[in-house]
């Protein structure tokens, strides 16, 4: 989904307080690297636990959703893909019970993905901090990094796409690693390098495409990568 970017200003939200985000906070000087990662399909494969969110909200509503497609495109806000099953009218009041059901039904059965928390390590090693930046809310995010012991130094929800630049840009984010080219997106807002890992939905042109700086076939990649940035 290449696309032209507007400027930061032209975008909303970018600015740290329109978003919601943490006050910046700059790496001190000589620190290592501050990098984002995105959650779903990027640290997580949560398509068995997404999937079985939606089947219990297509039962209690006789909503017919095909759930497949649905888990073949993780990434953008929960809202923006209920307004494919559900009215616009609806698609509130869906989005609530989803989110009530997701904790009993989604955390358990989602998986890191390869290389996940030795990518949080690599960071860690290098002086740095990780921050997880996701369209996902924050609650459910660290619900799924705990149970996963997966650990990040801050979280921060309910973003997407250039909304993200805010929050990586008040925590002095050098890199941001995502596998969907809302998450190129940005990382381009933020003046971040944009890592693309094709664990997604989102294959490797669509990531070079959407700008991305280097691609990767996944997280297992990322130590070495990160050795090399780092150097």
């Amino acid at each position: 989904m290449p696309e032209h970017l507007a400027s930061p200003s032209a975008l909303s939200p970018t600015d740290p307080a329109q978003a919601g985000v943490p006050a910046a906070r700059p790496a001190p000087a000589g620190a290592g690297p501050v990098v984002g990662f995105d959650l779903d399909m990027t640290l997580i494969d949560s398509r068995p636990g997404i999937g079985a969110a939606y089947r219990v909200l297509a039962a209690e509503t006789g909503v017919p959703i095909d759930v497949d497609l649905v888990v073949s495109r993780l990434g953008p806000p929960l809202e923006a893909e209920l307004a494919h099953w559900f009215p616009a009218d609806q698609v509130p009041a869906a989005a609530a019970r989803y989110r009530e059901v997701y904790p009993s039904t989604a955390i358990a059965p989602s998986l890191a993905l390869p290389g996940a928390a030795q990518a949080l390590d690599a960071v860690r090693a290098h002086g740095g901090r990780s921050l997880v930046v996701t369209a996902k809310n924050e609650e459910h995010a660290r619900l799924h990094l705990d149970h996963l012991g997966l650990r990040a130094d801050l979280v921060v929800g309910s973003l997407w796409a250039e909304a993200k630049g805010g929050a990586l840009r008040a925590q002095g984010a050098s890199v941001y690693v995502g596998d969907h080219v809302g998450d190129v997106r940005g990382a381009r807002v933020a003046g971040a390098f944009a890592v693309g890992v094709a664990t997604g939905g989102c294959g490797s042109g669509e990531l070079r495409d959407a700008g991305a700086d280097v691609v990767l076939s996944g997280l297992a990649e990322f130590p070495a990568w990160l050795g090399e940035f780092t150097r």
